[in-house]
């Protein structure tokens, strides 16, 4: 096994506190750093997922944070990958561990974010499908959202009540989470109560944009052993695969797909392939789970990651819902954390936020959203572009 350890999970709350990116992610890089144990000066390189909304800082997030804590001659990187950039920075510190080019790894991902929708960066550029959505469909984020809900409506006879109650189910551990923006429970009745944003989505039923930082202290096992860690919560697998031609269901930000016509789909969705990808490096199935954060951007799309990471047939996600299987207290609980219902999106942080809830389930200290015995987790979303975006950490 290629497993790396998590010493240490740290986030600033999730709002709109109206400071800078950088302050949130030098917050919840010192509390990963104050949960390891371990000083900055200790910390042999940085990976920083960029922000692309926040200027030249955001698109060197990596040397950004390490100016903020202060240099010290670490190795330096900075990526980017949309809703992916958090994967693909656990994916890269991996690498440097495991190439011995660092024992110690310090990930950041923080974002300060607009009101309302996100919308794509200023210019004309008729080869950029993000842009080209916006111009030619105006179709926004949540646009997108409403069209997947009304293709499960279609397919397999969801209801704007189904929807609801992933929005009921995520609030009520979101109450739990002293690190969510939204820490309220909610009936049903207030989700269907809420304004019609994108037929037949409401105003629950979607995330918001947040302000938020995410970081883990990630390190080679020796480390971690020489250091006092017996039995940390280990990385076993980072997937973060690209789609396969050709592309048969519609994907943000994509106003096409692409041509069956000489090739038949493929065996599998570009989202279900993520999870397969992280399964097979980890030598898991979904039976081994102990449970799940994916990204639900709207109450829709959770129904849809429940079948794409494996949890039950397309069609079925709507059934596990209603009987209590993916909720606190039941057979596998998905997001636990409150999810991007409870938290909005503060895009370079998310998919590291959803390791911080892994590692604390899988140690035991998550509090009133503790998983009894967890073992196993997944992590699961994906990035404009075909960024796949999937972590498997085990005890």
């Amino acid at each position: 096994m290629n497993d790396i350890a998590v010493l240490g999970a740290g986030m600033h709350p999730w709002g709109k506190w109206g400071r800078s990116f950088v302050s949130y992610g030098t917050a919840a890089a010192r509390a990963a750093l104050a949960d390891a144990g371990l000083e900055w000066s200790d910390v042999g390189s940085i990976v920083g997922a960029d922000t692309m909304r926040c200027g030249y800082p955001g698109y060197v997030a990596g040397a950004t944070f390490a100016q903020a804590l202060g240099w010290q001659g670490a190795r330096v990187t900075s990526v980017y990958a949309a809703c992916a950039s958090g994967a693909q920075a656990i994916g890269t510190a991996r690498a440097q561990i495991l190439a011995g080019l660092a024992d110690v790894v310090l990930v950041v991902g923080a974002d300060a974010t607009p009101k309302g929708f996100f919308a794509p960066a200023g210019g004309e550029r008729p080869d950029d499908p993000d842009w080209l959505r916006f111009r030619v469909l105006g179709a926004t984020n949540p646009a997108y959202f409403a069209l997947y809900a009304r293709r499960r409506m279609a397919l397999y006879g969801d209801t704007a009540e189904d929807f609801a109650l992933v929005k009921v189910k995520n609030a009520k551990a979101g109450a739990l989470n002293p690190l969510a923006r939204y820490r309220k429970p909610v009936t049903a009745e207030e989700v269907e109560a809420s304004a019609v944003v994108a037929d037949p989505l409401r105003l629950l039923d979607i995330c918001a944009t947040s302000d938020g930082g995410a970081a883990l202290v990630l390190s080679s096992m020796e480390f971690a052993r020489r250091h006092g860690h017996a039995d940390p919560v280990r990385v076993r697998a980072v997937s973060t695969v690209s789609p396969t031609y050709p592309k048969a269901v519609l994907d943000l930000p994509d106003i096409a797909t692409d041509s069956a016509a000489a090739v038949g789909p493929a065996a599998r969705t570009f989202r279900a392939s993520i999870a397969r990808a992280a399964y097979e490096e980890a030598g898991i199935g979904p039976d081994d789970l102990s449970l799940a954060e994916v990204y639900d951007l709207s109450t829709a799309l959770e129904l849809e990651w429940y079948e794409d990471i494996g949890l039950c047939a397309a069609g079925e996600g709507t059934k596990l819902l209603r009987d209590g299987t993916t909720a606190l207290g039941g057979r596998l609980p998905v997001n636990t954390s409150g999810g991007l219902a409870s938290f909005g999106e503060a895009v370079p942080a998310q998919a590291i936020a959803q390791v911080c809830e892994l590692t604390w389930q899988l140690r035991g200290t998550a509090g009133g959203r503790q998983v009894p015995g967890a073992r196993v987790g997944i992590t699961a979303n994906q990035g404009l572009f075909g960024h796949g975006s999937a972590v498997v950490a085990v005890r």
